[in-house]
């Protein structure tokens, strides 16, 4: 009999160390198990054998697959527990599906539509001066800080044309899964048969079947998907490119609380791979690591394809200027008159507009009542579609009432414009076009991974959405971008609104005049003269990035200080302050060098009838941080290096 220390794949599984099972073969490490739980059968992978421990072994059930998963998955999952401490069992329940346990025989994998191989088209000289960077810099990671349409996408394929032809597999992510199907085309139209994706959303056969498809293939494949695709069982990694890399979508939410672009940078190290990071905003605290190590950062600014002359024209709409808006309380006459231009001319447009919901606010005029969550005490948004009321952080819903519930007036009113009320007041002012809307709310049959080639191919004339549009997309017939409300995010009390305000704007300009149909934007704002805004609209990043460093220095935020974010839920507020105020003075007893700030009540106090609390650390070495997560006491929740401090 053999004994062997097993990381089991189970989120209920809250221990630091492995399990020890036994087994009458001999097993390779990275050996894919069935194994019993508790009650259980769950996922697990083979770490190391070792000697007949002194106490009684459960036996494993049977293996998995045909072969062992590639060592440096689980070496990268070793070094995860280190560098984002968290559970063993949520640690390997990112590489290893639930869905291995069933002894179905998988059927093959469903691919992508047939295409014949494509030739890619030329590189331009800007292009062809980026790819010899890229070589020149190899292995070393490269920062590819390419504007939007300048064709980084292209650069992808170059490379991953070369790693093919040198036998090596290729990870290709995306910050959304609504993102693949364009990544995921591209790549099956050059390289046929070789694509696979990897989401979520895949149902739980079809992700074991490509699960396995990667883990055995023959041939080096192309896996195309958000960040949950770094834990794919690829061999012989030759190339790793994170697309649009500044995405919050990057980092995990749950614990271990990784960033995927850190986590890509392991990964890469341990196949000898090349890491690529594109994006035409950078992330400060990545670009500033990659001036300090002396990494390359290699610059993209010519539009890759130019049929078309001049920049996009970009109006400033002032929002206090209400003269502006005689057909529209919320589109202004400008925006108004180029959209029916380009409905005359068979091209689309974008109305953009970061909130979901038909209203933000529900009000009764007389009295001042106000729709709130009674679990979270946060504002309901009305969804004119179900008629409902709903809590965008719980999920709460309520029916619209008749009259206020205070003071029975019937004088309830909705304010703050939402994208489901935006599409009403479209199709009222366009009635012959097809208005599609893009959010999260919509259903899955909608969602825009579904509905890519019709929106691609111009059968929607007018797309309305939130963020979810702003990101990637390649529209060839898109001429007119309306900005309903540019500086919202500003209003966010986080050292990254800025940041975020800054990508977010830039990016959704850059959907228009890529070079296909002359393009115009319309940037609605109360504030035109905001320097952010300014630099948006002008591609000015440098001139951003040096202000924001200035501010950064001085408020000790990344990247000159790392930061640590602990937050205690309790069932009543005076518990949730005592808690906390109890660790900050523990913590202040430590002679460790760091800065403690707080407590304090989080940005949404209330969630679910439970009152969250945080603390946030600062500190110039990260194992400072570390230390204190491995010390912390129960039912306390930490995210490290988080995107925000919300």
């Amino acid at each position: 009999m053999h004994y062997y220390e097993v990381w089991v794949s189970s989120q209920k599984y809250h221990g630091e160390s492995a399990l020890t099972y036994s087994h009458d073969q001999v097993l390779a490490v990275g050996t894919i198990v069935v194994v019993p739980l508790q009650r259980q059968t769950v996922t697990g992978v083979v770490f190391k054998e070792v000697p007949k421990p002194g106490f009684a072994t459960k036996p494993m059930l049977r293996i998995a697959g045909t072969s062992p998963a590639p060592k440096q998955l689980t070496q990268v999952l070793d070094w995860l527990k280190d560098y984002y401490p968290a559970p063993v069992g949520q640690i390997t329940a990112l590489a290893f599906p639930q869905t291995l346990t069933t002894q179905s025989r998988p059927q093959e994998l469903k691919k992508p539509p047939a295409h014949s191989s494509r030739p890619l088209p030329p590189l331009t000289t800007e292009q062809l001066r980026t790819v010899a960077a890229i070589h020149k810099a190899h292995p070393k990671s490269v920062l590819l800080h390419g504007d939007t349409g300048t064709g980084k996408t292209r650069i992808y394929l170059e490379l991953i044309k070369e790693q093919l032809q040198a036998g090596r597999s290729t990870l290709l992510l995306t910050p959304e899964i609504g993102l693949t199907p364009q990544l995921a085309i591209a790549c099956q139209q050059a390289f046929p048969d070789k694509t696979v994706v990897m989401h979520s959303e895949l149902t739980p056969a079809t992700r074991r079947n490509a699960w396995l498809r990667i883990l055995e293939a023959k041939d080096p494949p192309i896996v195309i998907g958000p960040r949950s695709a770094l834990f794919t069982p690829l061999r012989d990694i030759g190339l790793v490119v994170i697309d649009e890399f500044h995405e919050n979508a990057y980092k995990q939410e749950q614990a271990p609380h990784y960033l995927a672009s850190r986590v890509a940078a392991k990964l890469a190290g341990l196949h000898r791979a090349q890491l690529i990071l594109g994006s035409a905003t950078p992330l400060i605290t990545d670009y500033f690591a990659f001036k300090e190590k002396g990494l390359p950062i290699v610059r993209m600014q010519e539009p890759a394809v130019k049929t078309i002359e001049g920049k996009a024209r970009i109006e400033i709409v002032d929002l206090k200027k209400r003269e502006l808006f005689t057909r529209s309380p919320w589109l202004s006459n400008g925006l108004l008159e180029e959209v029916e231009i380009a409905l005359q001319n068979k091209q689309q447009s974008l109305i953009f507009l970061n909130r979901r919901g038909t209203a933000r606010l529900i009000l009764c005029q007389k009295c001042g009542w106000q729709g709130l969550c009674p679990r979270c005490d946060l504002p309901l948004t009305y969804h004119g579609d179900k008629h409902i009321m709903q809590c965008h952080t719980c999920g709460h819903t309520e029916k619209v009432p008749h009259v206020c519930p205070e003071c029975s007036a019937n004088d309830i009113i909705f304010r703050s414009i939402g994208t489901k009320s935006l599409v009403s007041e479209v199709e009222r002012l366009f009635p012959d076009a097809v208005v599609k809307r893009f959010d999260s709310d919509t259903v899955k049959a909608e969602r825009l991974e579904e509905q890519y080639a019709a929106v691609k191919d111009g059968s929607v004339d007018i797309l309305v959405g939130t963020q979810v549009l702003g990101k990637g997309l390649d529209l060839p017939r898109l001429s007119v971008l309306g900005v309903v409300m540019a500086d919202t995010s500003l209003s966010f009390p986080d050292y990254t609104a800025e940041e975020r305000t800054f990508q977010l704007l830039t990016q959704v300009i850059g959907r228009v005049h890529r070079g296909h149909v002359q393009g115009s934007a319309f940037i609605q704002t109360h504030r035109p003269e905001n320097p952010i805004l300014q630099a948006a609209i002008h591609k000015d990043y440098d001139r951003f990035y040096k202000a924001q460093l200035i501010e950064r220095k001085l408020y000790g935020f990344p990247p000159y200080r790392y930061t640590l974010k602990l937050t205690c839920t309790r069932a009543n507020q005076p518990s949730a302050k005592r808690t906390s105020e109890q660790l900050a003075t523990k913590l202040r007893a430590k002679p460790a060098p760091i800065e403690i700030v707080g407590p304090g009540p989080a940005f949404v106090e209330k969630i679910d009838n439970r009152y969250r609390w945080q603390l946030l650390i600062k500190a110039t070495q990260r194992t400072e941080l570390i230390k204190i997560i491995k010390e912390l006491p129960a039912n306390w929740f930490y995210d490290i290096d988080p995107t925000n401090l919300l």
